[in-house]
């Protein structure tokens, strides 16, 4: 049974750091590129940051570029986002997905975890 879990959000103030953890199973981890995605409400979902598989390429979207990084654990099959100078545009629910390219059927999403910044 495939299962992305995500940990890390809660409430933040502005110019404070959070870290997210998505834990994966169910699928060959080091084979898929993980990303997370934010929406905002009222907003569409967005992608944030993106790791391929093993190879090591990282892309990022622009408003995010040099304050967030991800990372993965191909071991513990888990990827990370630590977000620092966090502004208060950057309140979403944050979610984790694996995909392949060329591969619409196994394309996967965690539940989501809210990410809140706010004096």
């Amino acid at each position: 049974q495939v299962q992305l879990v995500e940990s890390g959000g809660g409430l933040v103030q502005p110019g404070g750091s959070l870290r997210l953890s998505c834990a994966a199973r169910g699928f060959t981890f080091s084979t898929y590129t993980m990303s997370w995605y934010r929406q905002a409400p009222g907003k569409e979902r967005e992608l944030v940051a993106a790791s391929t598989r093993p190879g090591g390429s990282t892309n990022y979207a622009d408003s995010v570029k040099g304050r967030f990084t991800i990372s993965r654990d191909n071991a513990k099959n888990t990827v990370f986002l630590q977000m620092d100078s966090l502004k208060p545009e950057d309140t979403a629910v944050y979610y984790c997905n694996a995909a392949r390219p060329l591969d619409p059927v196994n394309n996967y999403w965690g539940q989501g975890t809210q990410v809140t910044v706010s004096s």
